[in-house]
């Protein structure tokens, strides 16, 4: 199977930070954030990149789970206090992959196939579920501006 049989078997659409997705689950409970806005309880998406394709940098307003399906491992970077993280989502757990992991509400992150070929399929799971009302795509010049040490990576996702 390759990633076009994945995403036709799947019917996968593109998604505004790149890569495919699939809305799978969203809860029927609502909950009032601290704001005052309405959100479910929590969403699942089927989330797909191949090759050269990135999530681009991105944050949400809810903590993400990532769970790792099928295919090549998933880089994830994210910063946190400053400082730039990676985390390999993948199932060889002896290589230093993790099946699971997850992203801070507010956290900036993208993710890539690690060696750059393939494709991965995972899925995400958003508590508060998700609302493209709070995806807010990066900014590069104030991104780099926040984090000027972090310059390299935020031009390539950004």
């Amino acid at each position: 199977m390759n990633s076009k049989d994945v995403i036709e078997q799947l019917r996968l659409q593109p998604h505004p930070e790149g890569g495919f997705y699939k809305e799978t689950y969203r809860s029927k409970e609502m909950m009032s954030l601290p704001d005052g806005k309405i959100r479910h309880v929590s969403t699942a998406i089927y989330y797909l990149l191949e090759n050269e394709n990135k999530s681009i940098l991105h944050r949400i307003q809810s903590d993400e789970l990532w769970f790792f399906h099928h295919g090549q491992p998933l880089e994830i970077l994210f910063i946190q206090d400053g400082q730039l993280n990676r985390t390999i989502l993948g199932n060889a757990v002896e290589k230093g992959e993790t099946p699971q992991t997850s992203i801070s509400a507010n956290t900036w992150f993208a993710a890539k196939i690690k060696d750059g070929s393939g494709y991965s399929l995972v899925s995400c799971t958003v508590a508060p579920g998700f609302d493209f009302a709070d995806l807010q795509l990066a900014k590069k010049d104030e991104l780099i501006q926040q984090f000027p040490h972090l310059k390299e990576t935020i031009e390539e996702f950004a």
